[in-house]
């Protein structure tokens, strides 16, 4: 049985679409409120946060996949994504499962380096203080060998259904409520999105590639990589019309965190918009050559299909 944490995410749904496809139909859903995907799925009711909980979401697993997702609320991280992660690792270890950890990139120094599976963290504030924390925390127990677990890291997304990412958000979302698109800081630095379903099914293969663990592995993105002012023209190109974005420039943003909390809580990612965002997928792609990544047109046509 392969088992998903975090069931009703968009990663999680498309991971649980992907395994039933090429994988097994034995999946178990592990959220709070499960919702099934398949109508093969298992559905297990769970506040990870509970280690009795987590241990019994987990036992009978032989693959654990850890595909939580919380608000963008710094509170809650510090507060619950070491305990979730320590009663995973926990339950893993007691009943001899392997972990995937889907992971994301906030780590990672926000310049124009070029990111690989190598690169030292230098977290940026205190979501990516806790990112690192939960990393290390698996890290460690990899080293030790005390656990059969494997990392798969993403930078941030675009794709269909409920994807939640700040591209999403500012460009398609705007686009279907027929407003202004906006772009934070600069529109001419290079990008590094990754199709929300080419990192599920990424995460699937590897995870059901035996000798893909004990590393970290980048998904799987575009090397063809765009600017916000390229992105948006093909856009516009696809949807056959003109699009009209803002750049919002970092005064702005500072001001607007005094008055709403989302802008408050993004303040600490905004360094990756101001230069190049450099995400390497070369290890991936080396070992897995026939994974077919999306383009982005490709993608961006079947958000239009689709809205």
């Amino acid at each position: 049985m392969q088992t998903i944490l975090g069931a009703n995410g968009q990663i999680a749904q498309e991971l649980a679409k992907e395994l039933k496809r090429n994988y097994t139909s034995d999946l178990r859903l592990v959220s709070r409120n499960p919702k099934k995907v398949n109508d093969t799925d298992q559905l297990f009711p769970a506040n990870l946060l509970d280690k009795t909980q987590a241990e019994d979401a987990i036992q009978g697993s032989e693959i654990v996949y850890f595909a939580v997702g919380l608000p963008m609320d710094t509170d809650m991280w510090e507060q619950q994504f070491p305990v979730m992660m320590r009663n995973v690792i926990d339950a893993c270890k007691k009943y001899q499962a392997k972990l995937v950890f889907f992971d994301n990139t906030y780590m990672y120094p926000q310049n124009n380096q070029p990111l690989t599976e190598q690169t030292q963290f230098a977290p940026v504030g205190r979501k990516g203080r806790v990112r690192a924390e939960i990393a290390n925390m698996l890290l460690k127990e990899m080293q030790a060998k005390t656990i059969t677990a494997v990392i798969c890291r993403a930078p941030e997304f675009y794709g269909t259904g409920h994807t939640q990412s700040i591209t999403n958000s500012l460009i398609f979302e705007n686009i279907k409520q027929g407003k202004k698109l906006k772009v934070f800081l600069n529109d001419n630095t290079l990008r590094s999105l990754i199709w929300t379903p080419d990192a599920s099914k990424a995460m699937a293969l590897i995870g059901n590639t035996p000798d893909a663990y004990g590393q970290t592995w980048h998904l799987p993105t575009d090397d063809h990589r765009l600017t916000y002012k390229q992105f948006i023209a093909l856009t516009s190109e696809i949807y056959g019309k003109p699009l009209s974005y803002s750049v919002i420039p970092k005064w702005a943003l500072t001001i607007a965190k005094f008055f709403s909390p989302q802008a408050k809580e993004v303040q600490e990612l905004l360094p990756r918009y101001a230069k190049d965002n450099l995400f390497i997928s070369d290890k991936f792609k080396q070992r897995f050559p026939q994974f077919k990544v999306t383009t982005y047109r490709q993608g961006i046509e079947q958000i239009l299909k689709e809205q």
